[in-house]
C-alpha cells in the first residue's frame, strides 16, 4: 500500500524537482560562457539523479526530496562570475566547481558526524531570513539578462537601464512563464506550477517560431538550451580529465575553496533542516539532523563526483511529494529513479526548453525565497533591531558577496544572543531565612527565634547566564546586602553558565563580606552545566576556594538554610547537642506548661522505644496507629513526589518534636517514610492507649489533641507563608 503512494508522490516530486534542477544548472554554467548552458542542463539532471537516489538511502527523513536548489545556484553562480572576472579558463572553472561541491559534501558529512547538525537549527531567524532573502534577490538579478534576452555578461542593472538590449522573444516567453506559474497555483492545483509555467513557455516559443522557421533548428538557436553535451571531449572525457586534474591539485588551491565550501555547506544544511522541520510539523514526526546531514553530504559528494550540481532537501518538491500521498523515504528513491528514466526518455525534449522559460521559473523561485514577513518587524520598536539584522545581511549579500554575508550573519547571531542574555534577569528570587524554613521542623520556641532573626540571612536564587554582559547586574543585585547581611546564600541551581568576569564579581562580593567576617555560602553548584563545564571546579580555579570561613559550598539550598539556622540558633543559645540526656515528658514541646499530675497519668500510657541510625521508624502504607515523640536524636521524613513517585527528603525533626501526627489524627495509612538519622529515643503513644485515655481521662486526651492540633497548625501556617512567597516571586 505504501509503495503505491510512494510511487505517485515520487512521480509528482520529480515533475517539480527536475525542471528546477535543469534551470539551476543552466544558470550556473551559462555564467561561465553561454555555450556551457547545455552542460549546465546536464549537470542539473545528474545532480537530481544523484541527490534523489543517495540522500534517501542514507537519510532517515520520510518524504524528503533532495535536489539541486536555489542557494547552491546562487553561490555557484557568484563563484563562476568571480572566476571569470579573474580570467580563469572555462574548463578550470568547471574543475574548481567540482572540487567545491566535493568539499561541501565532505564538510556536511563532518558536521553530521561531529553532532553539530542540531546547532544549525539555532541560527537566529532574522539571520536566516536575511540570508535566504539575499539569495533570492541574487537569483532574480542573475536571471534578468536571460529573461530579457540580453547579451551574455550583461549586468542586471544595465539590462534595466538599456531596453534596447532586450530581445522581445525571450521577454515574451519569460513573461508568459512567470504569469502562468503565478496564476496556475490558484486554479490548477493538480499540476505543479513549474510544469504549467514551462509548458506555457514552450507554447509561447512555438508561437514565435511559427513566424520564424529558423527557430525550429537547435543549432545556433539562442532561445533554447540545445543538445545536452559536455564541451570538448564529451561528458566521459571531461569527467575523466577532471579526476586526473583533481589528483594533481595542490593543497593551497584546495584550501582557497574552503571559505566558499563552508558557506555552501552551511546554506545547504540550513535549507535541508528547514525542510525537515516543516515536514516534522506537518506529519508529527521527528527527524535526525545529524544523520540527515551525513546523507546529504554523501549525496553531494556523489553528485559532484559525476559532474552534477550539489543540492539539499527542498521544500517545494517535498511538499508536493507529501501532498501526493507519499509515506516513506522510498518516495525519494522513486523520484531519483524516475529522474534517470525521464533523462533517458526525454533528453531530446530537454534540449528544446527555452532559456527564458527557465529564467522565469527561477525568478518566481527567487521571489518566493524573499521573506516579506520580516517587514512586520517594523511595526514595533522591540523588533526594529531584528529588521536591521535582516537588512544588513541582505545588503552585504548583494554588495559584497555571500561569504561576507555568512560572516556578518555569524557576528550578528552572536550579537543577538548577547542582546538576549544581557536583557535577561539574573535574579529569580530574593528571600530571607526567616521566610524560608529548611526541611528541619523545629520546636516552636526555635521557630520564633528564626522568624525574629531570619532577616539577617539573605537568599539569592540566581538564574540564566552569568557572564560579562550580566556581571554588573549581578553585582547591583548583591550590593545592597553586602554591608548589612549576616549570612548570604547564593543558590546556583538554575544558572546555565558562568564566565571569568562573573566569577570575579563573586570574588568582589566575597571580599566585601569577608571584611565583616561574613561567609559567602554557595549552594547547588553543579559539577556539569549544560555547556559541559564543571562549575565547582571552575569557581575554585577562579579563586573561590572552599576555605570554611569566607566561602562555603553546600549541596542544596535546603542544606544551606539548615546550616544558617543552626548558626542563628547557636547564637541564641539553643543549639542542638546530641550529648545531652534524653528529654523527659515535661521537656517535650508538645507538653510544655502542662500540669505535673496530667503528665504523670499520660506517661503511664507511653512506651519508651529506641532506634539505631538508619532504621525505619514507619513506612508508607503502614497503619497510622502510633504517635512518636522524640526524646533524643533526629528523624528524616521521605515523601513520594510526582507521577514517578520518586522518594525525596521533605522534612527533618529533632529533640522535642513529634512525627506521625497526621495519620494519628485522621487514622489513615502512612503517606511517607520516617527514618532515623541518628540513634533515637522516643515516647510512643498507641491508639489503643489513647482510646483508654479518652475514656478514663477525658481532660488529658483533650489537652493532647489540642496541643497536637496547635503544633500542626503552626507547621501548616509556616508552609502557607512559604507557598505565598513562591507564588509572589
Amino acid at each position: 500500500m505504501h509503495h503505491s503512494s510512494d510511487f505517485w508522490g515520487g512521480l509528482a516530486a520529480m515533475m517539480v524537482a527536475l525542471p528546477a534542477a535543469i534551470a539551476f544548472g543552466v544558470t550556473v554554467f551559462s555564467a561561465i560562457e553561454p555555450q556551457y548552458a547545455a552542460f549546465g542542463a546536464l549537470s542539473g539532471v545528474l545532480g537530481a539523479m544523484a541527490l534523489g537516489l543517495v540522500a534517501p538511502m542514507f537519510g532517515g527523513t520520510d518524504r524528503l526530496i533532495s535536489a539541486p536548489c536555489a542557494p547552491a545556484a546562487a553561490v555557484l553562480s557568484a563563484f563562476a562570475i568571480e572566476m571569470t572576472q579573474q580570467g580563469v579558463d572555462p574548463d578550470g572553472i568547471v574543475l574548481m566547481m567540482t572540487v567545491l561541491g566535493l568539499l561541501t559534501g565532505l564538510l556536511q558529512i563532518m558536521i553530521g558526524f561531529l553532532g553539530f547538525g542540531r546547532l544549525i537549527k539555532y541560527v537566529p531567524y532574522p539571520v536566516v531570513c536575511g540570508y535566504l532573502s539575499g539569495v533570492g534577490l541574487i537569483i532574480v538579478g542573475s536571471q534578468l539578462p536571460r529573461f530579457a534576452g540580453a547579451p551574455a555578461g550583461t549586468a542586471w542593472l544595465e539590462v534595466l537601464t538599456r531596453p534596447q538590449q532586450w530581445d522581445w522573444r525571450g521577454l515574451v516567453i519569460g513573461a508568459v512563464t512567470v504569469l502562468v506559474m503565478l496564476v496556475s497555483r490558484r486554479f490548477v492545483k493538480a499540476v505543479p506550477a513549474t510544469i504549467t509555467g514551462i509548458a506555457a513557455g514552450l507554447l509561447a516559443f512555438a508561437a514565435i517560431a511559427a513566424g520564424e522557421p529558423a527557430l525550429f533548428a537547435l543549432e545556433d538557436n539562442p532561445l533554447v538550451i540545445g543538445r545536452l553535451h559536455a564541451p570538448g571531449t564529451g561528458y566521459i572525457g571531461l569527467l575523466a580529465d577532471h579526476w586526473n586534474q583533481i589528483g594533481m591539485l595542490q593543497l593551497a588551491q584546495v584550501g582557497g575553496l574552503v571559505g566558499n565550501a563552508l558557506t555552501l555547506a552551511a546554506l545547504l544544511s540550513i535549507d535541508t533542516l528547514k525542510t525537515c522541520v516543516v515536514l516534522d510539523q506537518m506529519t508529527r514526526t521527528r527527524h535526525d539532523s545529524d544523520r540527515e546531514l551525513v546523507a546529504q553530504g554523501l549525496a553531494n559528494v556523489v553528485s559532484s563526483g559525476i559532474g552534477g550540481m550539489p543540492g539539499a532537501g527542498t521544500v517545494g518538491a517535498s511538499l508536493v511529494n507529501l501532498e501526493s500521498g507519499a509515506r516513506t523515504r522510498v518516495s525519494g528513491i522513486v523520484e531519483g529513479l524516475l529522474t534517470v528514466a525521464a533523462a533517458l526518455a526525454f533528453g531530446a525534449f530537454i534540449a528544446w526548453l527555452p532559456v527564458a522559460a527557465l529564467s522565469g521559473v527561477l525568478i518566481v523561485v527567487g521571489l518566493r525565497m524573499i521573506d516579506t514577513d520580516s517587514l512586520r518587524f517594523l511595526e514595533s520598536t522591540s523588533t526594529l533591531i531584528d529588521f536591521l539584522v535582516v537588512l544588513a545581511v541582505v545588503g552585504v549579500a548583494l554588495t559584497v558577496g555571500l561569504i561576507a554575508a555568512a560572516a556578518v550573519g555569524v557576528v550578528l547571531s552572536v550579537m543577538l544572543f548577547l542582546r538576549e542574555q544581557v536583557g535577561g534577569v539574573v535574579l529569580r528570587r530574593k528571600s530571607f531565612v526567616g521566610e524560608r524554613s529548611s526541611t528541619w521542623y523545629r520546636p516552636e520556641h526555635e521557630m520564633r527565634i528564626l522568624e525574629a532573626r531570619g532577616r539577617s540571612a539573605v537568599i539569592f536564587e540566581l538564574q540564566g547566564s552569568l557572564f560579562f554582559g550580566t556581571a554588573q547586574q549581578l553585582y547591583r543585585t548583591l550590593e545592597p546586602e553586602l554591608a548589612a547581611t549576616a549570612y548570604m546564600i547564593l543558590d546556583l541551581q538554575r544558572v546555565q553558565s558562568v564566565n571569568v568576569t562573573a566569577a570575579h564579581t563573586l570574588k568582589l562580593a566575597r571580599a566585601a563580606l569577608a571584611e565583616r567576617g561574613v561567609p559567602l555560602i554557595l549552594c547547588s553548584v553543579r559539577e556539569r552545566l549544560p555547556n559541559g563545564r564543571n562549575l565547582r571546579e571552575f569557581l575554585e580555579l577562579s579563586g573561590l576556594d572552599a576555605d570554611g570561613e569566607t566561602v562555603i559550598y553546600l549541596p542544596t539550598l535546603q542544606a544551606a538554610i539548615e546550616w544558617v539556622e543552626a548558626k542563628i540558633l547557636a547564637q541564641g543559645a539553643v543549639a542542638e547537642r546530641e550529648d545531652r540526656p534524653p528529654l523527659e515528658l515535661h521537656e517535650i514541646e508538645l507538653f510544655r506548661g502542662s500540669k505535673p499530675e496530667t503528665l504523670t497519668d499520660l506517661e503511664a500510657c507511653l512506651e519508651k522505644r529506641s532506634w539505631k541510625a538508619g532504621e525505619t521508624i514507619f513506612a508508607r502504607g503502614e497503619p497510622g496507629d502510633e504517635l512518636f515523640l522524640l526524646r533524643q536524636g533526629q528523624v528524616k521524613v521521605m515523601g513520594y513526589i510526582g507521577r514517578g513517585l520518586a522518594l525525596k527528603h521533605i522534612a527533618t525533626y529533632g529533640r522535642g518534636d513529634f512525627v506521625g501526627g497526621l495519620s494519628f489524627l485522621d487514622r489513615r495509612p502512612r503517606s511517607n517514610d520516617a527514618i532515623a538519622i541518628t540513634d533515637c529515643e522516643m515516647y510512643v503513644l498507641s491508639k489503643e492507649k489513647f482510646d483508654y485515655l479518652a475514656e478514663e481521662h477525658k481532660r488529658i486526651a483533650f489537652v493532647l489533641i489540642s496541643k497536637l492540633a496547635r503544633m500542626l497548625a503552626i507547621r501548616l501556617r509556616h508552609t502557607n507563608e512559604e507557598l505565598a512567597i513562591l507564588q509572589d516571586n
